[in-house]
């Protein structure tokens, strides 16, 4: 995923920036980068690798070096960034959050066209540079995001940092977030209304889909109209997004609280209590408990000092020993009882499965999985929440091609919830995984939940709708 943090004031911006960009940590842990411009020195930049260190611990040492009232910030969880540019539009600096499935297409035009690439990270095309060499081609910023709207396959919100401003474009189907933020004598920009609160800024609006607009110290300037078609990405109130974040006027922790309490509602299950795998299954089992009518209790509890967010992690192995070490069960609570545990989402299961088994180990008489949205049938074509390269690692899709012999056969049929071919589907994943029960939340549930109207979310995940444009 990743998330940025832009911002520009009558005065230094740097303490905001540091700050604004940090509570974006969560999106992210592989590079981050900070980007400020002055009139008389120029544009500072400095990028840091993520994956051992946190945000602060690499950037906190630096803030002399940056000098400005403007810049931008980003925790990316794909390439180096941001990109500092010197083209025709003048010089700037650019980052994104993107997902881009065409990059060797577009590189291979590009190249055939004598035009270079050169950031490459780990022999890879930099998404972002790629995004910059788009917006060379236009002839204003304006024509040279659209330019990158129409080439790219996937999705791409961007900021970029120029001599006069700040320009922020939103994905084109609005799928990732951006919002703005205003306080006396600054501007912001954010991925996360959690950026905010604490730095003094108050939310004017979201950006829509498509929509660009320039910040200045005093002010905001539309430069291109929203479309007025959209597919948010509904993985924000689920998953990805910050408890405290609001995306589109919807607060993520309320969102995640009503699923939960109309699963609760209608779950004839008798159990003791009900637990949140934290932190975004946490929202859903305080609901649950409301609507279900038994008490909440912390059975398992995340060690923070030391250990991140687990889903960034570049391989299964680290990414299974962080979920494993940041987790620690609470035998006093589990002991004897019959636990119900929410949690957002099951992708592989490899974690599920762990948790399961070191609940029974504890002592737990039944294990009961409650989870926030429908089963993930499809891969994200749009949004990189995941580090999955095949759809086959879906925990759905190897069991669909086990059932079928082929893992693409009967889709829509094993995404219909209460489908013969669903309810089988889910009957093995909670067999395999050794719960006692699984429920997953209906689509429709999930949406109301949310509040917007269907056609205005990316539900593609869970029914393969959606489209590009």
């Amino acid at each position: 995923m990743g998330g940025f943090f832009g911002t520009i004031s009558v005065k230094s911006c740097v303490d905001d920036l540091f700050y604004g960009t940090d509570y974006n940590s969560h999106l992210g842990t592989k590079r981050a980068g900070l980007v400020t411009f002055d009139k008389q020195q120029g544009f500072s930049r400095s990028i840091h690798s993520l994956e051992r260190n946190y945000f602060r611990s690499k950037f906190e040492d630096e803030l002399a070096k940056f000098t400005g009232n403007q810049g931008i910030g980003v925790i990316s969880d794909t390439d180096p960034q941001p990109i500092i540019v010197n083209s025709h539009l003048g010089r700037y600096a650019v980052a994104t959050v993107a997902k881009i499935n065409n990059l060797e297409a577009i590189a291979g035009e590009m190249l055939a066209k004598r035009m270079h690439l050169s950031e490459m990270s780990a022999n890879q095309i930099n998404q972002t540079e790629m995004v910059a060499l788009l917006i060379n081609m236009g002839d204003s910023f304006v024509e040279g995001i659209n330019k990158v709207y129409e080439k790219i396959e996937g999705s791409c919100s961007m900021l970029i940092l120029t001599e006069d401003g700040i320009i922020a474009a939103r994905d084109f189907m609005g799928r990732t977030p951006i919002v703005i933020g205003r306080k006396d004598g600054a501007y912001a920009a954010t991925s996360e209304t959690t950026s905010f609160p604490n730095l003094d800024y108050q939310v004017v609006r979201d950006l829509g889909p498509g929509e660009i607009v320039r910040l200045t110290a005093d002010g905001m300037e539309v430069l291109q109209e929203p479309s007025r078609r959209k597919q948010v990405c509904s993985f924000l109130w689920v998953y990805y997004g910050f408890p405290s974040s609001d995306y589109e006027g919807i607060n993520a922790e309320d969102v995640r609280e009503r699923s939960g309490k109309a699963l609760g509602e209608e779950d004839k299950t008798e159990a003791d209590l009900v637990c949140g795998i934290p932190d975004s299954g946490v929202g859903m089992a305080v609901g649950y408990a409301e609507g279900h009518g038994i008490p909440y209790k912390r059975a398992v509890l995340k060690y923070t000092p030391t250990w991140p967010r687990s889903f960034t992690p570049g391989t299964q192995t680290r990414r299974s020993l962080v979920a494993k070490m940041k987790l620690i069960p609470n035998k006093a609570i589990l002991e004897g009882r019959r636990v119900v545990f929410c949690d957002d989402s099951i992708v592989r299961g490899t974690q599920l499965r762990d948790n399961v088994r070191t609940f029974f180990d504890d002592g737990a008489r039944e294990v009961h999985a409650r989870i926030s949205c429908p089963p993930l049938v499809y891969g994200c074509p749009y949004i990189g929440f995941t580090t999955s390269k095949s759809d086959l690692e879906l925990i759905t899709r190897r069991i669909i091609n086990d059932f079928e012999g082929n893992p693409d056969a009967k889709l829509k049929e094993y995404a219909t919830t209460d489908s013969p071919e669903y309810t089988r589907m889910v009957d093995e994943i909670a067999r395999r995984l050794g719960l006692t029960t699984l429920k997953f939340n209906k689509i429709e549930t999930l949406v109301k939940a949310i509040g917007l109207p269907k056609c205005d979310l990316c539900t593609h995940c869970f029914d393969g709708s959606g489209c590009s444009r």
